[in-house]
């Protein structure tokens, strides 16, 4: 689905002419290239839904640390190219979770594991990106897990 998708809005953005949307497309279907690769390596024929929103994540993750570089270097004109990069592949996310529901999605994987320490933590993790791959910011979770099992 996901692929499909990027494709028709690739499409889509060549024949509109939307050139900041069609960069940034290109560049998520360079990284899905890029993960498929990898997956066949592991034996799969190519990377899961959940691995390419992963990946996403990460894509705004770098662009958000970019943009606070930007800021500080005076270059905002920079920091809005990342910006609208972030809002077109945000596009492509499902919906994110906020806080609260991170903190009862954290619990109930802490419940189901049965973590009982910080020793659990990458347990936690896992468990967490597997199942809410691209709704949760995994820095925010990172920091309800420390919480809960400090």
């Amino acid at each position: 689905m996901l692929r499909e998708d990027l494709q028709k809005a690739l499409k889509e953005s060549m024949l509109n002419k939307d050139m900041n949307t069609v960069a940034a497309v290109r560049l998520i279907i360079a990284g899905m290239k890029e993960k498929d690769v990898d997956a066949r390596g592991k034996g799969q024929k190519e990377a899961t839904e959940a691995e390419l929103l992963s990946m996403m994540q990460g894509m705004i993750k770098q662009r958000r640390d970019s943009i606070k570089m930007y800021v500080d270097g005076n270059r905002q004109d920079l920091a809005d190219k990342e910006q609208n990069e972030i809002t077109v592949i945000e596009k492509f996310l499902p919906k994110q979770m906020n806080d609260a529901e991170i903190e009862t999605a954290v619990k109930a994987i802490i419940a189901e594991t049965g973590a009982a320490s910080m020793k659990d933590m990458g347990k936690v993790m896992g468990a967490l990106k597997g199942k809410y791959a691209g709704q949760l910011d995994m820095g925010k979770a990172n920091g309800i897990i420390k919480s809960l099992l400090g």
